[in-house]
């Protein structure tokens, strides 16, 4: 679990940008901006040898975000990614489930949509951050776990 100075924030940047995302359908830099830049300041203080690997673990999020928003325009919005990218900021190595979690809350809430409007649905918009937002709570709480799981699997 994040220490406060961290989890207080990163839930209240979850919130919000869900919020953003379900009424405006866009998730502002004024929002994930200074989240991000809390993340780096805080984790330098409390944590400092983890900088580095937060600072990674945000970046391949960023980037694993980032590449379906280049292949289709439109079907992702870059707030998605750079809040994937601040997301790997407070959570480190944990921002692996925390996706997880929301691409599959995304495509079952996707699938859904299809199975009530049939093929009008695949050019409905649906915003992500909540999902994000979703995935970002698992991987606070639960993401060690999920990771031991993942890894136990293999042994």
């Amino acid at each position: 679990m994040l220490p406060p100075l961290l989890a207080v924030p990163f839930f209240a940047l979850l919130a919000a940008a869900a919020a953003f995302d379900l009424k405006l359908r866009i998730v502002p830099n004024r929002l994930v901006a200074p989240a991000a830049l809390w993340a780096l300041a805080a984790t330098a203080i409390l944590a400092p040898a983890e900088v580095a690997d937060r600072a990674l673990a945000g970046a391949l999020a960023f980037a694993a975000m980032l590449a379906p928003a280049l292949a289709r325009p439109g079907a992702l919005g870059m707030g998605d990614v750079k809040l994937a990218g601040a997301m790997g900021l407070y959570l480190g190595v944990l921002v692996i489930p925390a996706l997880l979690v929301a691409f599959v809350a995304g495509s079952a809430a996707g699938s859904a949509m299809l199975l009530r409007d049939g093929r009008s649905a695949r050019h409905a918009a649906l915003p992500f951050a909540p999902f994000l937002a979703l995935g970002g709570v698992v991987g606070m709480v639960w993401g060690r776990e999920l990771i031991g799981l993942y890894l136990d699997r293999l042994r």
